[in-house]
């Protein structure tokens, strides 16, 4: 086992090259550079002030010669600094933002496992029953419903009309003058909404997934061989079918993890919540390339070893997989 994650981690080298690279070119060839928010809206901006800001940010050297340079701070784990205004390290910045996206991401991971496992497991055990059935519309919704319509349906509803959860941030204005019980019931309660968007199309994805999975596995011999050894029903389904059910849900599991820190681009903008998606935002909106180019990183880092982790949760839930 050691063997296979120093491997892994080794290969992931060159693949997080590949994403920085193909991230780079694609960031420069969009319309628009960072020199353009100063010097358009500015009517005594002359074409050489531009093009001594252009200087100034690296943009008049050949499109190579800036990714080798930005590839040389990397290795030093440097970002660069930001082209907005107030010049910080984008490091610095991504550290602010990054604890806030992680935890309501692993929030959302947590409730969809909390809630689809046990949907799946009891809509295959009671197949085509009232539950099922009505399980499976609410899959069909899921996955039709548009995340930033169901985030801005939750607020007027939730939030403006019955005023049962706030809208903006994570943290009230009071937030100071509360006591440690009461600041930790607010960041909950700012939360609510968010993490209730972020899970919801996986929730509807994740039971469907492991229904089908738990179908397919309550079919095969060795569970009819523990049925016919006498052993409960809970004991078949939750020591013998639950674990190999598992497996292709572990894998889902971890290639949404890009999916869920893309969709915090949605509703942290929505929301107003200051995570790493609200900063990637402005950054695309500031073409402010270290800092995309920063957030893309630590986003490809937190894709790979959430891969990572599902193979690991692989190898644990199936012992098969271990001696291999």
């Amino acid at each position: 086992m050691l063997r296979y994650l120093l491997r892994r981690m080794v290969l992931m080298i060159p693949l997080l090259l590949g994403i920085t690279l193909i991230s780079f070119v694609v960031i420069h060839l969009a319309p628009g550079e960072p020199t353009d928010l100063q010097t358009q809206l500015n009517p005594q901006a002359s074409a050489e002030l531009q093009e001594r800001l252009r200087a100034q940010y690296g943009l008049d050297q050949p499109l190579y010669v800036q990714y080798g340079r930005w590839l040389g701070r990397l290795a030093r784990l440097d970002f660069g600094e930001s082209f907005a205004q107030d010049n910080r390290p984008v490091l610095e910045k991504i550290v602010e933002r990054l604890p806030i996206t992680i935890m309501i991401n692993v929030l959302s991971i947590a409730a969809i496992l909390a809630v689809a496992i046990p949907i799946g497991i009891i809509s295959a055990t009671s197949r085509n029953s009232l539950f099922d059935r009505a399980t499976t519309i609410f899959v069909f919704v899921g996955f039709a419903t548009p995340s930033f319509w169901l985030a801005l349906l939750l607020m007027d509803q939730l939030g403006v009309r019955l005023g049962l959860f706030p809208i903006v941030g994570i943290k009230s204005l009071g937030y100071d003058y509360l006591s440690w019980f009461g600041k930790i019931w607010d960041v909950i309660h700012h939360l609510i909404l968010p993490v209730l968007v972020s899970a919801f199309g996986g929730l509807a994805g994740f039971s469907r997934y492991m229904r089908s999975n738990m179908l397919e596995v309550i079919r095969q011999d060795y569970i009819l061989t523990a049925r016919a050894k006498g052993l409960s029903e809970q004991a078949v389904i939750y020591r013998h079918a639950l674990r190999n059910a598992l497996l292709p849900v572990i894998t889902i599991l971890g290639l949404s993890v890009p999916g869920l820190i893309g969709g915090s681009v949605i509703f942290e903008t929505i929301f107003a919540i200051p995570g790493m998606g609200k900063l990637f935002y402005d950054g695309v909106m500031m073409r402010d390339y270290p800092l995309i180019m920063g957030i893309l990183v630590i986003g490809a880092v937190l894709t790979l070893v959430g891969n990572l982790i599902a193979d690991i949760s692989y190898a644990l839930a199936d012992p098969r997989i271990r001696k291999s």
